[in-house]
């Protein structure tokens, strides 16, 4: 469908963990992945996971979880779209090209030799990285986040590419994680991109998000639901960051209004309902009700 799709259809992107997953600590509603997977499954649905995770990490997800098959997948913190096409898996070479410019001919590991020179830093798994995806893990008894960010900018500086420096603590392990992707491999970026290539107007188009790094996303001109189990803090800096910007009508706030139905994939749904109300009968009738 081109030429602007259908007011009938819907690019609904989301993130997984703790947002259609329900692995943090809040409950979850008892039929919020069932009505879930029933509505991603209409054919005006078109599903998007936008997830930290490779593929072989989202497909476990999906199977353990028995979460809907997307249509498009943004993964690798946004260094990867690919299409699902009968089955199978297709990279979108177009954003390959897209975010490749800001790295110009540097190749992955033009990018990884002078930070392996580094105390505290080793290469991540070869399953972790990808052509625009250079990852470490970072010992935390050896130096601080600022450390790390600071000595891995002095390292990449004479290369004069455009990169950003992705920061996170694996708790679990307690390790730091650092990762460095082309300045323009972002969240927000992909789902533009993806909307662009797929011809959908903004006002169709839905992103669900439940944490810090969906905050560019949730707190832009795209219409973002955030789940009712969010902590306060990012309910908090959501909010501020909306006003600043004046987003604050391409903003929802997920509610449990009852039996923790603003929690998770139903949450998810309780923000299709409110910026979509052409969608409410397929949410009353054909889904099972939340």
């Amino acid at each position: 469908m081109t030429a602007s799709q259908s007011a009938s259809t819907l690019l609904l992107c989301t993130d997984m963990d703790r947002t259609v997953i329900p692995n943090g600590a809040q409950p979850e509603h008892p039929h919020a992945r069932a009505a879930f997977k029933a509505f991603c499954q209409q054919p005006e649905i078109t599903l998007v996971y936008v997830t930290g995770r490779h593929l072989a990490l989202m497909e476990e997800a999906i199977h353990a979880y028995d979460l809907p098959q997307p249509d498009y997948a943004i993964t690798d913190v946004g260094t990867k779209i690919r299409h699902r096409e009968n089955g199978h898996w297709q990279a979108v070479e177009e954003w390959e090209t897209e975010i490749g410019q800001a790295w110009g001919n540097c190749r992955h590991d033009d990018i990884a030799q002078p930070l392996m020179q580094l105390d505290g830093l080793t290469l991540q798994e070869k399953e972790k990285q990808n052509t625009h995806k250079v990852s470490f893990y970072a010992d935390l008894s050896t130096a601080s986040e600022a450390d790390y960010l600071a000595r891995a900018e002095t390292a990449l500086a004479p290369l004069n590419i455009q990169t950003s420096l992705i920061w996170s603590i694996d708790e679990a392990a307690d390790v730091g994680l650092l990762d460095v992707l082309p300045q323009n491999a972002t969240k927000l970026h992909a789902i533009e991109f993806l909307q662009q290539q797929l011809d959908f107007a903004l006002p169709d188009v839905i992103f669900a998000g439940d944490s810090g790094n969906d905050l560019p996303v949730l707190t832009s001109h795209i219409q973002s639901v955030l789940v009712a189990n969010a902590s306060e803090d990012i309910k908090h800096q959501a909010w501020q960051a909306c006003v600043q910007r004046h987003t604050e009508s391409a903003f929802y706030q997920a509610q449990n209004l009852q039996d923790h139905n603003g929690n998770y994939a139903a949450g998810v749904l309780q923000g299709v309902g409110y910026y979509a109300p052409r969608f409410q009968p397929i949410l009353n009738e054909q889904v099972l009700p939340l």
